[in-house]
């Protein structure tokens, strides 16, 4: 198994956002449908976690965790293309793939863009969070381009993810404590951040046709690769 990343020999210490105290993460015990399959879902920054964690109404469970990611393989999503990563995504989330052009999309950033994340222990990259995933949404309907996408994931400051993958990932982790989070506080600020990511994308001069930039159309009538430098 390959290590596309920096995560090699470190200790870290992440974050994970629940409903609910979770000392002992469980191997497959998320849903299928999240943005990398199957995983445990954390991120280096509480105050993401605390976030993630709040929903209206009701409090939040920060959970805390080392992690020791010596002798795991670690894929990096973002030293690859774009495209890489939407392709993962394809795979684990439901777009709506309501015409032939988003279904011929579908296909051909699999089979030219896709990677085998399965072979991996831990993955990180972009959290496909409501906002986010329709920008994603749009670029496959053929809406925005690859340029446009690539500022649209960067509005919001929503950071990375770190997902583990593999069954031997779950033997790194381990359970240093937990707080309560105040929905009052956190959820209004998580409600925040996701509408200005959407006000953002919609203003006037990110949200327009970019002649000459290139638009999925022209990916795949042009026959364009991973390896494509324009792309990158």
């Amino acid at each position: 198994m390959g290590n596309d990343s920096n995560f090699e020999g470190d200790h870290m210490i992440i974050y994970h956002g629940s409903e609910h105290i979770i000392e002992k993460p469980v191997y497959h015990g998320g849903r299928r449908n999240n943005d990398y399959g199957y995983g445990f879902y954390c991120t280096e920054y509480p105050d993401m976690a605390r976030e993630w964690s709040a929903s209206p109404g009701r409090a939040g469970i920060l959970n805390s965790y080392e992690f020791d990611t010596d002798c795991l393989s670690v894929l990096d999503l973002n030293e690859h293309s774009i495209l890489t990563w939407l392709s993962v995504l394809l795979q684990n989330r439901v777009f709506q793939l309501n015409s032939p052009l988003a279904r011929e999309v579908y296909s051909y950033l699999i089979e030219e863009f896709g990677i085998d994340y399965g072979s991996y222990d831990v993955i990180t990259g972009y959290r496909a969070d409501d906002s986010y995933f329709s920008f994603a949404q749009d670029f496959i309907n053929g809406t925005i381009s690859v340029t446009q996408l690539r500022q649209a994931m960067q509005l919001g400051n929503m950071g990375n993810q770190i997902v583990l993958i593999s069954r031997g990932s779950y033997d790194h982790i381990k359970y240093t404590g937990y707080e309560e989070v105040d929905s009052n506080i956190w959820y209004p600020r998580r409600k925040s951040r996701d509408d200005k990511a959407r006000k953002d994308y919609y203003s006037a001069d990110k949200y327009r046709y970019i002649r000459g930039d290139i638009y999925i159309t022209r990916i795949i009538d042009e026959g364009m690769k991973k390896e494509d430098v324009r792309l990158q």
